[in-house]
């Protein structure tokens, strides 16, 4: 069977690489790839993007079935296109994406039907937003309404930060037609996760916890980006908050979806703040999988990808039963120069190790430029490793990361710290000698 990966990221590598294993897979097309996909022999890069010819490839070809992995194609209603031609596709439809496409929307949904969330307000009217602003002085979240690629997220320490946000969005519009309007909400305090489902319109499938790092620097210093790591599992969701969030958010979502005439079907991402006391309410809503998080999401999955795509798309998610690595994997993302506001490119990249059975480089934003491959996109690469430990998973990564060289290359040295520092707090305290 043929099949096609809709992006160009790490996480479609990802994504490609694992259905690729499956036994009934003859070949995995991925529109429009990266550089990493092009060197993969069962793979081949489309270079199309425009939906309308994704469509009409997959009828030519006779693909089976198209797997979306970002974001802006389903706001685009690539799912509807596609079953409007009566091809196979997995992913939410364009309205029930509207949890992604739009934050206020997301928000009032979560608001309607009982999901745990911060307190909000959405405006369009720069006053009215400086206004709510003055009246919840401290630190508040400033977001764009819109699909912002992970960088239309201002956490302000004080309202003079929360101003300067709300201007940069509506009056100097710095994030476009995504900043034409904006939530305000109350600043949550916690841990944050990822809790990543496979839904089939009535039934879920949880995949693998991940925790990822947002912030550039060590240490969650510096400015927002699409992420810089991620690990799995994540010791914050414990048993009881992974029961909690698959009750009170998960599947409420799926009631509130079907009930409102937009039944989801596809992968759904909840991001999550987790307070001391395992109390769980959600920051957003992603309609795809995560990236990074894929990617030791993934490199843990045992079970065949595609199988279970199938049982969603034919409602039957109920009765699969996925089979995961007992080892924890972790990912860390190589970046280029000047990332994430103004990312190089063209840097020829070198070191890349050949794959193995604990290890994988996933590629996101890189190219073929004759036979070298070179960066193309502010996160380039993905280092994404098992270990019996996560300590031992992080120490083969960064042992992988420090072979590679490209001008200007950044990333984090503390992806995982979260988890080391969560498992330490977890530990009693130790009993004084007498």
């Amino acid at each position: 069977m043929k099949l096609l990966v809709i992006g160009s990221g790490g996480r479609e590598h990802a994504l490609a690489w694992r259905l690729a294993q499956g036994p009934r897979v003859q070949k995995v097309f991925v529109a429009p790839g990266n550089g990493g996909t092009a060197r993969e022999s069962w793979a081949q890069n489309v270079p199309i993007t425009a939906l309308d010819e994704l469509a009409a490839f997959a009828q030519k070809e006779s693909v089976y079935l198209t797997v979306v992995g970002p974001e802006q194609p389903l706001a685009d209603g690539v799912v509807d296109l596609f079953r409007s031609k009566g091809l196979r596709i997995f992913g939410p439809t364009q309205a029930a994406a509207r949890l992604e496409s739009s934050k206020e929307y997301a928000k009032a949904f979560m608001i309607r039907h009982g999901i745990p969330t911060a307190a909000y307000g959405g405006f369009e009217d720069a006053a009215a937003a400086h206004r709510y602003v003055d009246a919840h002085p401290g630190r508040i979240v400033v977001k764009a309404d819109g699909l912002a690629a992970g960088k239309g997220v201002v956490v302000a320490a004080d309202s003079a930060e929360a101003h300067a946000a709300v201007d940069r969005f509506l009056v100097d519009r710095t994030m476009g037609s995504a900043g034409n309007r904006v939530v305000i909400e109350e600043c949550l305090d916690g841990e944050e996760a990822s809790f990543i489902v496979m839904c089939d319109g009535e039934h879920v499938l949880p995949l693998a916890t991940t925790q990822d790092h947002k912030r550039l620097k060590d240490g969650d210093a510096g400015p927002n980006t699409g992420g810089m790591g991620a690990y799995s599992p994540a010791p914050v969701v414990t048993p009881t908050v992974h029961g909690q969030v698959v009750r009170e958010v998960i599947q409420r979502v799926l009631a509130g979806m079907a009930k409102e005439g937009h039944p989801y079907s596809g992968f759904l991402y909840a991001g999550l703040m987790i307070d001391g006391a395992g109390n769980a309410k959600v920051l957003e809503f992603n309609c795809r999988l995560g990236d990074p998080e894929t990617q030791p999401i993934l490199l843990r999955l045992k079970s065949d990808l595609f199988d279970m795509v199938e049982h969603a798309m034919d409602g039957r998610l109920d009765r699969f039963n996925a089979e995961w690595d007992r080892r924890p994997a972790l990912g860390v993302v190589l970046a280029a120069a000047g990332y994430p506001e103004n990312p190089r490119k063209g840097d020829a990249i070198s070191g890349l190790p050949q794959a193995a059975d604990d290890v994988r480089v996933f590629h996101a934003g890189t190219a073929l430029s004759g036979e070298r491959i070179v960066s193309s996109g502010g996160r380039v690469l993905c280092v994404t490793a098992l270990g019996d430990t996560l300590r031992l998973a992080q120490l083969r990564a960064y042992q992988v990361v420090e072979g590679i060289r490209f001008e200007g290359m950044q990333y984090r040295r503390d992806i995982g710290h979260r988890a080391f520092e969560t498992r330490a707090a977890a530990r009693p305290a130790p009993v004084p000698k007498r």
